[in-house]
């Protein structure tokens, strides 16, 4: 992909159409280009191998791959240009080298891309897959063996389960080991007892078998960390968030223009729903719903209205306290939240139009506004209503440092069906660990997330 980046560039630039526009000044012979190319390609692929393009896990995501492949390019292209200050004849053009990087990202990304298709038709009929022994029980446990039953595409199989660590369970893995043979432990209750995790580490160690852990609400928070000696003593700071200076910025950059961009591409699905609405039942088109933001501000949400006018409640109804009544029953019966959240299963207030816009999220269209106004960011935590919020703890609040989302880590992973402390985890490691490219990530997963089968809309 390398060398055909590097004959495309060539080709491009001693075609006739770049010809014609920027006469050729320098001839530069075939031969001696196509050194040059394998010389650079060698270069290229050092690099390639140093940023972790030849990793040999067993499942990668494309976003990461493709990351990792402009940044290889782009230090693989300063290194040509320091060269070629050095020695004009490497590349006297500097057309060739801007196209040819620009090639070798897209070849390597589509090589790239048609690898890890492949790969994962693989993974599918069950060749290749990466062998894991599964530890611990409860929620978080049955949703990791869900998630990696259920998606192939993952390239890992459960060959074993078990819900602690304990002597006999250790003498049993040992003798799998020998015979199966399995690549990772993952330990899936992040309440197992600490030495019971240090058993489990020990083991990996003795029979060189990888480790991994889901991250309970402690370790989330602690992900971003860093170290600085004081008086001779290791002193750990857990960071706030990156979200500061300059990315605080950059996310604010890219809200307006993203909201910019979805308002206009969305625009005419939202006429459609507007009218819609506005044949299905009376009421206004817009729900303007209360909800605590970032600092604990509270502010308006809107969206499109899904539920009979009757019904809705908000100090844009007349009917607040009977809705609110209304509302409460049907929390206590139907409720398939725990914990200070609720959402309501099977809600007999929602309009025909309604359940067909929340169903494809079209209801949630208009916060792009909000986007606009600086409530919210398109990806951020899920924002919650005051009374939710008022039943929170205090190890809760951190939410409230960022601006919540349209789209988010909750969103992508589970949208309404995941419990409260879930929800939690992995709002905390979105703040955590906040980058650009993990933005980039959960607005490309954000439409996949949104096709799948809820419990309730």
């Amino acid at each position: 992909m390398l060398i055909l980046a590097g004959l495309s560039a060539y080709y491009l630039r001693f075609g006739e159409t770049i010809a014609e526009l920027r006469p050729v000044i320098y001839e530069m012979p075939w031969t001696s280009f196509m050194l040059s190319m394998m010389l650079v390609a060698l270069i290229m692929i050092l690099i390639f191998a140093l940023a972790g393009l030849y990793n040999l896990r067993g499942t990668r995501r494309i976003i990461d791959e493709v990351k990792r492949i402009f940044l290889a390019c782009s230090i693989g292209v300063l290194i040509i240009i320091v060269m070629t200050f050095f020695d004009r004849e490497l590349f006297s053009s500097r057309f060739i080298i801007l196209a040819a990087w620009v090639f070798a990202v897209v070849y390597v990304t589509l090589a790239r891309m048609i690898v890890l298709y492949i790969q994962r038709a693989l993974f599918s009929r069950g060749i290749g897959m990466h062998r894991v022994v599964m530890i611990g029980d409860g929620n978080t446990a049955r949703i990791i063996e869900k998630e990696i039953n259920q998606n192939k595409g993952l390239g890992m199989q459960i060959v074993e389960k078990c819900d602690s660590f304990t002597g006999p369970i250790q003498d049993k893995l040992a003798k799998i080991k020998k015979v199966k043979d399995f690549d990772e432990i993952l330990q899936a209750n992040p309440s197992l007892p600490k030495d019971e995790s240090s058993r489990i580490i020990e083991f990996c160690n003795e029979h060189n078998v990888t480790y991994r852990f889901a991250a309970g609400l402690y370790e989330a928070q602690s992900s971003n960390v860093e170290m600085r000696a004081l008086a001779g003593i290791p002193v750990i700071e857990i960071k706030r968030t990156p979200l500061e200076g300059w990315g605080k910025i950059l996310k604010r950059l890219i809200d307006i223009i993203g909201a910019l961009f979805f308002i206009i591409i969305f625009s005419p699905f939202m006429i459609i729903a507007a009218i819609a609405i506005m044949t299905d039942s009376k009421g206004p088109i817009i729900y303007r719903n209360e909800r605590v933001g970032k600092n604990g501000k509270l502010f308006d949400t809107f969206k499109f209205r899904s539920m009979k006018a009757e019904f809705s409640t908000g100090k844009q109804f007349g009917n607040s306290e009977e809705a609110m009544k209304l509302e409460k029953e049907l929390i206590e019966k139907q409720s398939i939240k725990e914990g200070p959240i609720y959402k309501i299963k099977d809600d007999p207030r929602v309009t025909k139009v309604g359940s067909f816009i929340r169903k494809t999220s079209i209801d949630e269209m208009p916060q792009f506004f909000n986007v606009l106004k600086g409530d919210m960011s398109i990806v951020g935590p899920r924002p919650h209503q005051p009374r939710e919020v008022e039943n929170y703890d205090k190890k809760h609040m951190q939410v409230f440092s960022v601006k919540p989302g349209i789209t988010g880590m909750a969103q992508i992973s589970g949208r309404s069906d995941l419990k409260f402390q879930e929800e939690i985890k992995l709002d905390t490691y979105y703040i955590e660990n906040w980058s650009l490219w993990l933005d980039i990530y959960i607005m490309v997963k954000t439409p996949f997330a949104m096709v799948k089968s809820r419990e309730a809309l």
